[in-house]
């Protein structure tokens, strides 16, 4: 198997294979250069000359480093890897990429945050882009998505103004990456086709805990065609193998400032570390005779189709597993387009959708600098391109011949595709109608799927929706704003409305007994998404001091990694601390340098009697409480369980018995000193697992 230092190096080989960098510098003319710490001068502090070219080229190369950043979903991170279909999808579309099982096709995909610019942070609650491109064989394929299945808005004319209002506000240019401001509340109360989506980001899915464990969305009704020309409804939803999980909002803001790229770390070093993230494409089928079968509109983004009616059917899998070389480069400048479609994938009548399929293109013409951006390493198709396409900025084709068809001097090249059916063919769709500016009455519902989505939370997620509501609109400062806002949530749930009323201060809105939504979705709630109980990846705290229970950090450590945890020490100060058995361990971080909000769960070793040193630390007491508060897995053994007893949970059952192992709501405790046993590991396992523990009591603040 190679290491992961032996394919870096080969990834670097084949990257620089035409880009030698292993001879001298050079200016951009290939001219070599000597000396690029001093401009030419006169004299040792005299005036620099303006002959100096490599001075001049060095500078002025620098000043136009940057483009400009895209208007959303400006913070990113992205890799490569495969995608490979579990059999062939040809009964519903021709797409040659969904056909072959053995045939890997390459694919580049970029996770984003939606509202910040590039410098902000990765963890604020917002959208999360999920775009990937498919270099397939017939020409690129992006599936350019998000990790909500619905948008804010039902028609692409309301995209400025959504944008607009979910941007800083435009006097002071404030608040940066947050939704909670007056604007964006002030566009919620007047247009309630956003509060499906709403919903959403006022959910825990607005603050992924990773990429790696965030899902995917197509957001509109696509169109599968075969090859008989039979066209089929679908939806795309990406599954990630590692399960769905979110961080809790606290959480999220202490993130920001302890690791403010923490997302993109996270996926970066697992990539790095062999640990690829990996991803199940699923796809909802609707035949076309069913169109009109649902009680909402298909064409509808603001909807999605309840699993219960139409289940997910798995046709493949997505494996990342390889970084990008250079972020400008790649991630910068990858260029997504709901329009770059192959065969066997056509569009729908959706008019957001036929919108976004208008401004990819017209945006990438001005961020990256005109129209051949196509030509773009990481936008490059491995399918051959023959156009008559020519010249305009930044062209790097050196062309010869004709540039016109029909022409007769080339041959005829580069000619129309044959009548063998490997030429794109547009779905043909009877379409008439008198010009008009009015939206179908189907599409006039705004509140029984936003509805929907409350009934299917868990009671945690619902309180955390709620606290949500509270905080983005206790920043509002427009009255009138919260009170509308609170009347539309009336008309989603009568006890989300008086909950979020009581929470900012406006009156609650009259109960309307007629407005009983009762549609439940189970596959809504993360308690249904939480994975098969890999611990893989997961971060592991363990807090240690000197004098602390070697054999037990050891063992139990031994057990974390070869269930593909990753475990760190962590102590007061950096260096090592002197064990049990008289033995020096390193620390891998110091306790000021991180938080218990980087970790997934916490172990607390022992020391040979009584209470661990570290006990009286304050800083490690607010380490173990904020991680207890969080509902994540806590593991104490031998007398570390007195870290657990300090906290004075009221009603949390712990080990008070050597070798008697208590699991209580995700803590594990076992009183006995030295070697842990296996029950021990097998329940700490299983509760890490679980992700996260939301039913255990309180403890003092």
């Amino acid at each position: 198997m190679t290491s992961p230092a032996d394919r870096k190096q080969q990834q670097r080989e084949a990257f620089h294979a035409d880009d030698p960098t292993d001879g001298p510098l050079t200016t951009d003319q290939g001219v070599e250069v000597d000396h690029t710490d001093d401009s030419l001068a006169v004299g040792e502090r005299g005036p620099t000359l303006m002959e100096d070219f490599h001075f001049r080229e060095k500078l002025t190369h620098f000043d136009h480093e940057r483009i400009p950043e895209r208007v959303v979903h400006a913070r990113g991170a992205g890799a490569y890897g495969f995608f490979e279909p579990y059999e062939s999808c040809a009964e519903f579309t021709r797409a040659a990429f969904l056909q072959d099982p053995s045939v890997r096709t390459p694919v580049f995909v970029r996770f984003s945050t939606v509202q910040g610019p590039r410098g902000s942070a990765d963890t604020v609650r917002d959208v999360r882009g999920f775009a990937t491109k498919f270099y397939t064989s017939e020409g690129n394929y992006d599936l350019v998505g998000n990790n909500f299945p619905v948008f804010f808005i039902q028609d692409g004319i309301k995209f400025p103004d959504f944008v607009h209002a979910v941007k800083p506000e435009p006097h002071n240019d404030i608040p940066t990456g947050a939704s909670a401001h007056d604007s964006l509340w002030d566009f919620v109360s007047l247009q309630p086709e956003t509060l499906h989506a709403i919903m959403w980001l006022m959910s825990d899915r607005g603050i992924p805990r990773s990429y790696r464990m965030m899902q995917g969305f197509g957001v509109h009704t696509f169109r599968f065609v075969n090859a008989d020309g039979k066209g089929t409804f679908v939806k795309f939803h990406w599954k990630p193998k590692l399960g769905v999980h979110s961080l809790v909002w606290d959480e999220a803001q202490e993130c920001q400032g302890r690791d403010p790229d923490f997302n993109r770390r996270d996926l970066w070093d697992a990539i790095e570390a062999g640990e690829f993230p990996e991803w199940e494409l699923g796809v909802q089928l609707v035949p076309e005779e069913d169109e009109f079968a649902f009680d909402f509109d298909l064409l509808d983004a603001t909807k999605i189709i309840p699993e219960e009616q139409v289940p997910v059917r798995p046709i493949g899998r997505m494996v990342l597993d390889r970084n990008p070389e250079n972020y400008f480069a790649e991630t910068e400048q990858v260029a997504f387009h709901t329009a770059n479609v192959v065969p066997g994938i056509d569009f729908t009548n959706d008019p957001l959708l036929q919108a976004r399929n208008f401004s990819y293109l017209d945006t990438q013409l001005t961020r990256l600098g005109g129209p051949n951006f196509a030509q773009l390493p990481v936008n490059r198709p491995i399918a051959p391109v023959r156009t008559n396409q020519r010249d305009g900025q930044h062209q790097s084709a050196i062309h010869s011949g004709t540039n016109h068809f029909p022409n007769s001097l080339g041959c005829g090249c580069p000619a129309h595709a044959g009548t063998d059916g490997s030429a794109y063919a547009h779905y043909a769709e009877r379409v008439d109608g008198a010009k008009i500016r009015r939206r179908s009455e189907s599409f006039k519902d705004h509140h029984s799927q936003a509805a929907m989505f409350w009934n299917s939370m868990a009671d945690w997620e619902k309180q955390h929706i709620v606290e949500a509501f509270r905080f983005e609109l206790g920043k509002v400062d427009a009255r009138t704003v919260r009170v509308r806002t609170v009347e539309e949530l009336g008309k989603v749930d009568p006890e989300l409305a008086s909950q979020v009323a009581r929470g900012i201060g406006v009156p609650e809105p009259a109960r309307n007994e007629s407005i009983a939504h009762k549609l439940v979705s189970p596959a809504l709630s993360l308690e249904s998404l939480r994975g098969g109980g890999s611990i893989r990846t997961r971060q592991i705290a363990v807090l240690v001091t000197d004098g602390v229970d070697a054999e037990q950090v050891t063992t139990t450590r031994d057990a974390l990694a070869a269930e593909g945890a990753i475990v760190e020490a962590i102590a007061t100060q950096d260096g090592t601390v002197r064990g049990s058995d008289g033995e020096n361990y390193a620390v891998d971080r110091a306790l000021p340098t991180v938080a218990s909000v980087l970790y997934d769960a916490v172990l607390l070793p022992g020391g040979p009697t009584g209470t661990p040193a570290h006990a009286g630390d304050p800083d490690t007491m607010r380490f173990v409480r904020s991680a207890y508060r969080h509902g994540k897995p806590v593991g104490a053994l031998g007398s570390g369980v007195g870290l657990v007893s300090a906290l004075e949970p009221d009603g949390l059952r712990v080990s008070a018995e050597f070798h008697h192992v208590v699991t209580d709501r995700g803590v594990v405790t076992d009183t006995a000193p030295g070697t842990p046993s296996e029950e021990f590991l097998r329940s700490f396992v299983t509760a890490i697992g679980e992700h996260r523990h939301w039913d255990r009591p309180q403890v003092r603040s």
